[in-house]
């Protein structure tokens, strides 16, 4: 009953930019924190950023000075703008929302969305 919708991933060349979304829906009480994850081939899935629903933020060193994320809490949606992009910030990303939702505002629960493709290559 709750939804998260990623979109713009893509490809593209090293030292360009891309910019995530990810809409979250359905009987939603309230969100607590958001966060962006990713998952290189072979590796293990890993934190690249994430905010609180104050608008703190917490960034992966790897990825510090390059990203940016934000929120809109009035449409339940995080951003994560990624600049300089490098090679090895190819991965599948994935979008999580840790929130409470309306048939049960006792418990927050995690919710992820289906991933969206990073390609970083000339």
């Amino acid at each position: 009953q709750v939804q998260l919708v990623e979109s713009g991933g893509g490809l593209v060349q090293p030292g360009g930019s891309l910019r995530l979304s990810c809409a979250a829906s359905g009987s939603i009480f309230s969100i607590n924190a958001m966060g962006w994850y990713r998952q290189a081939p072979g590796k293990q899935r890993e934190l690249a950023a994430a905010i609180t629903s104050g608008g703190s933020t917490n960034y992966a060193d790897s990825v510090k000075g390059r990203f940016t994320i934000s929120r809109d809490n009035a449409k339940n949606t995080v951003y994560l703008q990624m600049n300089s992009l490098k090679p090895e910030d190819t991965a599948v990303y994935y979008c999580n929302a840790d929130l409470f939702t309306s048939d049960d505002t006792t418990f927050a629960y995690d919710y992820w969305g289906q991933g969206t493709q990073v390609t970083v290559s000339s």
